[in-house]
């Protein structure tokens, strides 16, 4: 069963989707079988791994609101073991059409249920907001990993981000948890970056990544060749960065697995 990860914060420009794309990349280096389900409508995911967003015939929109078989939107990417389902514009208006469904925030959990026997992990890029397609994504979820970006107002919003992660868990998904908050966007010359570094250490320490992804210039580059950064330039400090996140993740995956392979099982 796969693992369902995803990537989430309602700021744009905090490395959410770079982090997406990279962190499905890294894991598919490692030889693991990967998804990468792109729910938001910009489609930087989709382009960021060399698909056209504007010429795909099926996306994650055709499954959720046309009820499209989930197998049939996957597309193969240039990476080994990495496949993607697509997003496209027509996903703006998803969120107002998933009202009128009675299972609106579970859609995209039925339709991962089906893939999870595919893959090791699935990867969700969420929209930078935490509307109806985030909640699908929180409900479909083992966990989420929040990039926090090193500059100034880098915690305004986290207090609403995990009130709405504790409320998902409270009413649609016990088992959701945080796989870890990663610092985005460091560079260890400015007084800034390791001042939020600190602060961010202080509050939230125990779920804090050990793995930091430094402002690189090659991790900017990238998406406009449609490459993540270990195959555009895969001795930046970018690319170290997002292999070194890749380990810690599996690490997660395989404590998880440890832990519930030791607790009881009911009779």
């Amino acid at each position: 069963m796969a693992k369902i990860i995803s990537v989430v914060n309602q700021k744009g420009g905090v490395g959410k989707t770079t982090t997406a794309i990279n962190l499905s990349a890294s894991l598919a280096i490692a030889n693991l079988r990967v998804l990468l389900v792109d729910c938001d409508p910009q489609a930087n995911s989709t382009s960021g791994l060399g698909i056209d967003k504007n010429s795909i015939q099926c996306s994650i929109y055709d499954s959720l609101i046309r009820q499209m078989p989930p197998e049939d939107v996957i597309c193969k990417t240039a990476v080994d073991n990495l496949d993607v389902i697509p997003s496209c514009p027509d996903l703006y208006g998803a969120e107002v059409e998933l009202v009128s469904f009675t299972s609106r925030n579970t859609q995209l959990k039925e339709k991962l249920a089906l893939l999870s026997g595919s893959y090791d992990f699935i990867i969700i890029d969420c929209p930078p907001s935490l509307g109806l397609l985030t909640i699908n994504s929180l409900a479909a979820s083992d966990s989420i990993i929040i990039p926090l970006q090193c500059e100034y107002y880098a915690l305004e919003g986290m207090a609403q981000l995990l009130t709405t992660v504790k409320s998902i868990k409270a009413s649609i998904n016990c088992s959701l948890t945080i796989e870890g908050i990663l610092l985005t966007m460091f560079d260890s010359r400015t007084v800034l970056s390791n001042q939020i570094f600190l602060e961010v250490k202080k509050y939230f320490q125990e779920h804090l990544f050990d793995t930091i992804i430094p402002r690189n210039i090659r991790l900017g580059e990238a998406p406009s060749h449609g490459k993540p950064i270990a195959f555009y330039a895969n001795n930046s400090k970018g690319a170290h960065a997002y292999l070194d996140l890749a380990k810690e993740v599996i690490q997660n995956a395989k404590k998880s697995f440890r832990e519930r392979s030791r607790s009881p099982h009911p009779a």
